[in-house]
């Protein structure tokens, strides 16, 4: 007769994890922990430049992982008037969700929808030299902070208290490659605009 406790988990298991879930699995796998130090870990291996990390969405995370099966609870502890604080650490299937899960994502691009291809697909509402001015304050925008991630990988790569060897900043090197590929090709778009090489009629007169 089949397990129904492991009918339910199966059940539960999410068909997909979100980048956060990704980064709470990889980090118990090292070891157990509770949200506090996984949060603590996140930070000092700056896993929150590549995905958005709150107090809530920590904590709602592992919720959901661990009512999907994913994770599991080990121990409870309480110091002083501190809140308590519960240990998780990964199941079996959580592993190998995991691992699947990044073995997918490492193979086959999936499909992104950024605001800016939103933008550009009904950009021709506003006049060309107008696009041309706002795309050149994007492209300013991106050089700024193509520096900033440039000046904080290196100085990571360099710490003395923490430093991070660079396996632990590829996906930082990612972000990189992409801002640099869309500052390249902003500036070129600007100089066809303003060139007369690309023009159109505003479609909406204000």
């Amino acid at each position: 007769m089949p397990d129904r406790g492991n009918q339910v988990a199966q059940a539960s298991r999410p068909a997909s994890l979100t980048s956060l879930a990704i980064a709470v699995l990889a980090l118990l796998t090292a070891e157990p922990a509770h949200p506090y130090q996984m949060r603590h870990e996140i930070r000092v291996r700056e896993i929150d430049r590549v995905m958005k990390v709150t107090h809530g969405t920590l904590y709602s995370t592992v919720d959901r992982l661990a009512a999907a099966g994913l994770i599991q609870p080990v121990e409870t502890s309480r110091e002083g008037r501190r809140p308590e604080r519960t240990v998780y650490e990964i199941t079996p299937p959580g592993r190998d969700q995991l691992l699947d899960t990044l073995r997918a994502e490492l193979m086959r691009p999936a499909p992104s929808y950024p605001k800016l291809a939103t933008a550009l697909a009904f950009a021709t509402l506003l006049s060309a030299d107008e696009v041309a001015s706002l795309l050149q304050r994007r492209s300013i925008e991106v050089e700024s902070q193509l520096s900033a991630m440039n000046a904080a990988m290196d100085a990571s790569l360099k710490s003395r208290s923490h430093p991070l060897k660079r396996v632990h900043l590829i996906e930082v090197e990612y972000q990189v490659a992409l801002l640099r590929a869309e500052h390249d090709w902003l500036t070129a778009l600007i100089e066809d605009i303003r060139e007369g090489r690309l023009t159109w009629e505003a479609a909406i007169h204000e």
